[in-house]
């Protein structure tokens, strides 16, 4: 009788010394009977709740084409755990007329399998569930429940018994810095393949070597990818998904989660991000995501990007449809292209476009009311910071004071004989409490603070004589033009004396009224007006430039 044994156990942590004790097991079962070692088909770290083995599924096709005539194992678990998987193979090797011999059960039945079967199913079921009540648990304290995720490192220490330290994380500083870059480049409008891009560039390597796309922006509703994941904000969320086995393929397929099971623990500790930034990259990805879904359906071409500075605001001030690229520098109205609809056939070059609106821009906002508003805005910003310095000083010289009279009680109750060992630890924390006050005090400063810069006006004019030049800057064009397309809700092109007038319409044109002429009988019309629809309120202000 040629004798093959199977031999297997189920994850890395456990010893490769297991296959050898099961052989040597199976071995002294063969000589016992009288039989001869064939081969042994062995499976390291892989569970017994699949199939999918290659020592397991070799020994079928062995047995198919009839080079063994009995296999040997230590228990019948070895084999497979699956209730499924038992079944079929007891029922292969029937057919082959292959018996199934174990240390454990000995001749394999139709009993054993029933029976058997069962109990190694509902072994998996109960691992699964002491597996994740323990995972809980430890989520419940704040650490992690497996996986190293970006941003943070895993921490080993050794306890005072001797074991090592599980589930403890701390905020990796380099690539803390990475994942702000992240969140700041995609709030100002650069897209997540032009993200993943530039830090492969860099030769920055990513949580799998290299960035992609899905890396960045992941699953909204999964919590996955960099752009999702709250632990970043401080929040720890677990148990969002569960995975099911796909039985026909033995893969995992993941499944959401009633909300109502999640477990969230606040840890502030391992915050990398902050609300405001969080938020705005929250704000953009729910306005990519409404605008590339229409009526449950994808709209084709509305995911994509704007090329340059203004494209996509533009409108036609006769037919008010699209001004639209025609050629490879112009812009033209698109039913007039398209339709024949429209009768205004005039073009304007994009360079000289973009020319004109940034020159007409660094103009207006040079009047002398948008400079006194910035100067104002400015210092009402300063005063309320100032503001909080200050009253974060009084609030650290109370504290002081009643630190140092909690010191000073101590000291009195011991000159006097009250002792108890709690004092010293108190002790301890208290002076731990004062230096730092201490040192903070000294660290600020005296001076009374600066209520309004004196070069304040003259650096905001060079900030506007700039303005072209910082949106030619690549380090701050996306951020600059970003900020610009949101304070304009389109750019109207009114045919005017046969050139093309451009007038805004939006926050910003809102800006430029404040430097035009307060009297709206003596203000052209040319210049800007201001609608009103009664029972709504103030439509977008418009300006022309």
């Amino acid at each position: 009788m040629r004798a093959a044994i199977y031999a297997r156990y189920s994850t890395d942590l456990q010893s490769d010394a297991s296959i050898e004790d099961q052989h040597r097991l199976c071995l002294r079962l063969i000589e016992s009977h009288g039989w001869s070692e064939a081969e042994t088909y062995a499976d390291r770290g892989i569970s017994g709740a699949s199939h999918l083995r290659p020592a397991y599924q070799r020994l079928l096709e062995d047995a198919r084409n009839n080079q063994l005539d009995v296999v040997v194992a230590e228990g019948l678990d070895r084999l497979s755990r699956d209730q499924e998987h038992i079944a079929a193979f007891f029922k292969q090797m029937r057919f082959q007329g292959i018996p199934i011999v174990t240390v454990a059960e000995g001749e394999i039945s139709e009993l054993h399998i029933g029976l058997k079967g069962t109990m190694s199913s509902l072994f998996l079921k109960d691992l699964a569930q002491k597996t994740h009540r323990g995972l809980e648990g430890r989520v419940r304290k704040g650490k992690s429940a497996g996986g190293v995720t970006y941003g943070y490192d895993v921490v080993r220490d050794l306890r005072a018994d001797g074991s090592i330290t599980t589930g403890e994380r701390t905020i990796n500083a380099e690539q803390a810095d990475i994942v702000r870059r992240i969140f700041t480049d995609y709030s100002h409008g650069i897209s997540p393949r032009a993200i993943a891009a530039s830090l492969n560039d860099a030769d920055i390597s990513g949580p799998r070597a290299t960035w992609g796309a899905s890396t960045i922006y992941g699953n909204d509703k999964r919590g996955t990818g960099i752009l999702n994941n709250e632990l970043y904000l401080g929040r720890l969320i677990w148990n969002r998904q569960r995975f099911i086995k796909d039985p026909s393929t033995g893969k995992r397929q993941a499944r959401l989660n009633d909300p109502k099971d999640w477990i969230v623990e606040e840890v502030p500790n391992l915050r990398i991000i902050s609300d405001d930034l969080w938020e705005a990259v929250k704000a953009r990805q729910k306005a990519t995501r409404s605008s590339a879904i229409r009526d449950g359906l994808r709209a084709v071409g509305r995911m994509k990007r704007a090329t340059h500075l203004f494209t996509g605001m533009l409108k036609c001030g006769t037919c008010g449809g699209g001004f639209i690229q025609v050629g490879k520098h112009y812009y033209g109205c698109a039913n007039t292209r398209n339709k024949g609809t429209c009768g205004n056939r005039l073009t304007i070059k994009r360079d000289d476009f973009e020319t004109r609106v940034l020159s007409g821009l660094k103009d207006k906002l040079l009047h002398p009311d948008l400079i006194a508003e910035y100067v104002r805005a400015y210092q009402t910003e300063y005063n309320k910071l100032a503001g909080q310095i200050r009253s974060e000083r009084i609030s650290d010289e109370r504290d002081l004071t009643k630190v140092s009279r909690q010191i000073d009680q101590i000291v009195n109750a011991i000159a006097e004989g009250m002792y108890h060992p709690s004092m010293k630890t108190k002790m301890t924390a208290l002076e731990s409490t004062k230096a730092a006050l201490t040192a903070k005090l000294r660290n600020a400063s005296d001076a009374s603070p600066v209520l309004l810069h004196p070069g304040l006006a003259a650096r905001y004019q060079a900030q506007v004589a700039n303005l072209t030049e910082a949106l030619n800057d690549t380090a701050v064009k996306v951020e600059a033009t970003s900020i610009i397309r949101s304070l304009l809700s389109e750019i109207r092109l009114i045919p005017q004396d046969g050139v093309l007038a451009i007038e805004l319409v939006g926050e910003l044109a809102g800006l430029l009224s404040l430097g035009a002429t307060q009297n709206v009988k003596d203000r052209p019309t040319a210049a800007c007006s201001l609608n009103l629809v009664a029972g709504v309120g103030f439509e977008p202000t418009t300006f022309r430039l």
